[in-house]
């Protein structure tokens, strides 16, 4: 027997005597029991259609006993569970390039960029620097996708061997707030010391009181390189980022001075302007506050104009 209900009525009442196990198909929207009604079911209007038939495999069901409703655990939504941070991982992200598209959405959700390009950017990441990495979240199967939790941006810095910039420093918008970033910048530290470096560079525009926390002070600006390569020193490379040394300015050839022909006598020149009047004494401008005596004020500003802190970190 099928029961077929109008969008118009708003309610379903049942015979107690006979309650049989109503399954409601996948349209139903709203379900309203009534704890001091029963067995009275209230539907809403845009319930359209309910099948007595307990034969079938039922999504939600109603039983004949007191108040309850069983939802089918098979069709739940499965919730993410937060990432445990003793479960997290750090991998260089050439070693995995599956993860690759999901490394760069995370990176462009904070910072919009080609897709393209930021693909081709991940896809320098190389042993050899710049060198990419992800904390990664293990699935909750052996055989599930790691989550791609935050993502950092490792490169060799000039004249300095044992020092690396850090760059593109960022957590999944949903777990700020929850230690994944100091879990990030303390994998990086063992990252690096591990492979021999002992002093970690990076910006910031407004995360200053954050490094200063995890131990980073203010320092001067250092050049990070794009590119490394065995076959070309660092004396090499240092000569393309120095400024070239001040020439003095070349002389014109001195011409033999020709005698100008007589003419008829010129006019007299005009007297000689009077002289400037003395400059008033002013007390000298301030000078902008280095990093060192203001954690507050910087003198560095970013291709935009924004304010930006170097900071350093030994470990």
């Amino acid at each position: 027997m099928e029961l077929i209900l109008s969008s118009s009525p708003a309610e379903l009442t049942l015979d107690p005597a006979c309650q049989p196990e109503l399954t409601l198909r996948f349209n139903l929207t709203k379900l309203t029991l009534d704890p001091a009604r029963q067995p009275e079911l209230t539907l809403s209007p845009r319930l359209a259609e309910l099948t007595p038939d307990s034969t079938c495999h039922p999504e939600m069901t109603l039983g004949p006993g007191p108040a309850g409703l069983t939802l089918d655990p098979e069709q739940q939504p499965e919730e993410t569970p937060t990432p445990k941070l003793a479960e997290l991982t750090l991998e260089p992200v050439h070693c995995r390039p599956e993860l690759l598209d999901a490394c760069a959405d995370l990176i462009n959700e904070q910072w919009p960029r080609s897709r393209a390009s930021r693909l081709h950017s991940l896809g320098q990441s190389s042993d050899a620097f710049p060198l990419c990495l992800m904390l990664l979240s293990p699935g909750h199967t052996p055989q599930a996708v790691p989550t791609v939790v935050g993502h950092a941006r490792l490169s060799r810095v000039l004249d300095q061997p044992h020092s690396l910039l850090v760059e593109t420093v960022v957590v999944a918008r949903a777990l700020r707030g929850r230690g994944f970033g100091r879990r990030l910048m303390e994998s990086l530290e063992v990252f690096a010391r591990a492979r021999g470096f002992r002093k970690l560079h990076l910006t910031t525009h407004d995360k200053l009181h954050f490094y200063a926390h995890l131990g980073y002070r203010l320092s001067m600006p250092v050049q990070g390189l794009a590119f490394t390569s065995r076959r070309l020193p660092a004396a090499l490379l240092s000569t393309f980022s120095r400024a070239p040394p001040l020439r003095p300015p070349c002389k014109a050839p001195s011409l033999p001075v020709q005698a100008a022909p007589r003419g008829p006598k010129a006019p007299p020149l005009p007297p000689p302007p009077p002289p400037l009047p003395e400059p008033l004494t002013t007390s000298p401008l301030p000078s902008a506050a280095s990093p060192s005596e203001s954690p507050l004020g910087t003198q560095y500003h970013d291709l935009k104009g924004c304010p930006i802190f170097w900071m350093e970190k030994d470990i």
